[in-house]
């Protein structure tokens, strides 16, 4: 019984925190990388790269999309937001 709470207690808690972290993506997207993105879009053939790109920079963006203080988490979930809304 108390292992079928336990991952009762642990699905509960993903399906709360996995909204917040889309969430912070959208945030982090829309402060640091929709200025540019919304006039240059990303090429969609590259999003298997596309966290690794934004950390190193690519063609004309620098690295860490000119925001030396944003972590690789804080990319990494601005690259899952950009995803979500790629067309």
């Amino acid at each position: 019984m108390r292992h079928i709470l336990k991952l009762a207690i642990a699905g509960i808690t993903l399906l709360t925190v996995a909204p917040a972290l889309a969430a912070d993506g959208q945030a982090i997207y829309k402060a640091n990388c929709a200025p540019c993105h919304n006039a240059m879009k990303p090429k969609l053939g590259d999003k298997a790269n596309w966290v690794e790109s934004t950390i190193k920079g690519k063609g004309t963006m620098p690295p860490r999309g000119g925001h030396p203080n944003l972590s690789d988490s804080d990319i990494k979930a601005a690259v899952e937001y950009m995803e979500t809304i790629a067309h």
